[in-house]
């Protein structure tokens, strides 16, 4: 059977998530950046709050945040993606997702060190940071927010695409994803070496990645499904292909077919038996003698 055309309803059904997604990622992004060029808004708050929790560190924080951003760092992060990639192939023998969530994952890496080069925003000074001149790189977007932020978003929209009817795990991925990220970006302002500004900018090109994963996933279910579509329903291309017949004439074709139907199930007519008195009689030629 030769594969159904795509209509562009099917297109736009298929993608609009994903371009929603990049969107309001991208959107986001711009509205931050701008807050810090034009010194306004929430840029206001970068300088008093990162004072504020320079000031107030506490020995049990500072141990447990210095966790929470070793984990999603430049080198640690990486293990622990190709550790679950790997897994998540050899269990479900496909390569398809783990590829994707490792090429996301390189995505948000080459945003993140080109966005940074592009804004030129310096870290926060030295000494606000628990470790001196630890941090060199720019400052805006924060690229361990992007890491984090691209890292369970992912997983968590892959994980619950294998399985769209678990709502209750929807709800508990959602507030999971939420907090992983919450304490990851706060980890990076309380040990000093981000703005406010800059982990809202890594969060939004989290969200714009995930933008992306979402239109190749659903892309790519829609090509499937043009492929082999499921078996008793036809897709809307092959509707469209059908030929159109006028309703006059399919109901005189059903008509026929009905009556065809009916006389197969009467029989053929039986024959009048002569000795049957019951039966009509033929009638006779009368000839004159």
């Amino acid at each position: 059977m030769a594969r159904p055309r795509m209509r562009p309803s099917d297109a736009v059904t298929a993608l609009w998530p994903g371009v929603l997604l990049l969107a309001l990622g991208i959107g986001g992004f711009l509205v931050a950046l701008d807050w810090v060029r034009e010194q306004e808004d929430l840029f206001l708050l970068d300088q008093p709050l990162l004072e504020y929790l320079s000031q107030n560190r506490t020995p049990g924080l500072t141990a447990f945040f210095e966790v929470v951003t070793t984990i999603f760092g430049p080198v640690v992060l990486p293990i622990v993606v190709a550790v679950i990639a790997l897994i998540w192939w050899r269990v479900s023998r496909s390569w398809w997702h783990p590829v994707l969530l490792v090429g996301a994952m390189i995505l948000s890496t080459v945003l993140g060190m080109g966005l940074k080069i592009a804004v030129g925003r310096a870290r926060p000074e030295d000494v606000f940071m628990l470790i001196p001149g630890f941090e060199t790189s720019y400052s805006f977007p924060s690229g361990h927010t992007i890491g984090a932020t691209t890292f369970v978003l992912v997983v968590s929209y892959l994980l619950l695409h294998e399985d769209s009817d678990a709502t209750w795990r929807l709800a508990l991925w959602s507030v999971g994803a939420v907090l992983i990220i919450a304490l990851v970006a706060l980890s990076r302002l309380y040990l000093g070496y981000h703005f406010l500004t800059d982990v809202l900018a890594g969060a939004c090109v989290g969200v714009a990645v995930l933008g992306v994963v979402v239109a190749v996933e659903r892309w790519r279910d829609l090509s499937l499904e043009r492929v082999d579509p499921p078996q008793g329903l036809l897709s809307l291309a092959e509707v469209d292909d059908r030929p159109y017949a006028a309703p006059d004439a399919e109901r005189a074709d059903q008509e026929r077919a009905d009556e065809a139907v009916a006389g197969s199930e009467e029989g053929p007519a039986e024959e009048p038996d002569a000795d049957d008195p019951a039966s009509p009689a033929e009638p006779q030629d009368e000839r004159p003698a």
